[in-house]
């Protein structure tokens, strides 16, 4: 599922940028991430009513009074449940590969028919566009950020900080509709209002803002922070597209696919939150949020002009 997502990742964001003016490239990957967001807030509801009922049959007390044979039928029954859900992914996976092949969607093969006033003399090699590379390190950053605010949300309130486990399964919503919010702001405000540099120094500030009060709120004040990072998220991945790859010419499918690396970043950067706060805590190891969100406001001041003519 890894590769395919990948995949389409490196298909569906640069044709989404280029598709029309560079400018309002933010407004149509906003679009976008309303749908992939609206479907993020709804799938934890769905997935936690379907898999999470009848949990107090797993809880550790009951367990320890089982043989080992068991549990293993019980945990079993417990991952039989993700069975039906899966396969009815895979069908409307199915569904929408057909749906796209008998589709009437134009077929770009590079920026030069869209936007040609952006497109830059070809250079020598891929390693000529500095701006590119500070794109994809920007890149890795945000979604390592991203993952940390909407995925380690539920384990923080739940172990760090000892809210009930009924209470914090709902948290991820929360950051996913907080980054609906920001998604809507972004179809609204740019390009009319702002650039799309703009919006991302605005929301590399307000991350800052969020993860101190993440680090230095209580409770649950502290994950009202930690949900709101979902709003200064929101801007980032629309904004990083078009200002990264702006420019590329025929490189323009290789920076995109170089893009796609950088979602390690959300792979990567929780497991160091994790190390880190085995050692200091799970709120003090929210301070590896800072210098992520400053090097995203470099980006957005000066990193995507550095290099592009």
């Amino acid at each position: 599922m890894g590769i395919g997502m990948a995949l389409l990742q490196t298909a569906a964001n640069p044709y989404i940028t280029i598709l029309g003016p560079i400018e309002s490239a933010a407004k149509r990957m906003s679009v976008m991430g309303i749908c992939n967001k609206g479907a993020g807030a709804i799938a934890p509801l769905i997935m936690g009513a379907l898999l999470l009922n009848g949990m107090e049959a797993y809880s550790a007390d009951n367990l320890s009074h089982l043989s080992l044979d068991q549990k293993n039928a019980l945990l079993d029954q417990l991952a039989g449940k993700i069975i039906g859900p899966y396969i009815f992914i895979a069908i409307v996976f199915v569904i929408l590969a057909i749906a796209i092949y008998f589709s009437s969607l134009p077929d770009i093969k590079s920026e030069v028919e869209t936007n040609p006033a952006h497109h830059s003399k070809d250079r020598s090699s891929i390693f000529k566009y500095p701006y590119l590379w500070l794109g994809f390190v920007t890149l890795f950053l945000y979604v390592g950020v991203e993952v940390i605010a909407g995925d380690t949300i539920q384990l923080y309130g739940n172990t760090g900080l000892h809210i009930p486990i009924e209470q914090a399964k709902h948290f991820t919503t929360y950051t996913m509709i907080c980054m609906l919010v920001g998604y809507l702001a972004g179809i609204v405000l740019i390009p009319k209002y702002i650039n799309q540099a703009k919006a991302l120094k605005i929301s590399a500030i307000l991350g800052v803002i969020f993860s101190l009060g993440v680090i230095f709120l209580p409770g649950y004040y502290s994950i009202a922070s930690l949900a709101l990072l979902g709003l200064a998220n929101a801007p980032m991945w629309p904004s990083i597209w078009p200002l990264t790859i702006d420019g590329l010419g025929r490189y323009l499918k290789t920076g995109s696919a170089l893009l796609i690396v950088g979602i390690a970043g959300g792979a990567i950067m929780p497991k160091l939150w994790t190390m880190i706060g085995a050692h200091t805590g799970m709120q003090s190891a929210f301070w590896i949020l800072i210098p992520c969100y400053l090097f995203i406001l470099f980006f957005a001041i000066k990193g995507h002009k550095v290099g592009k003519v």
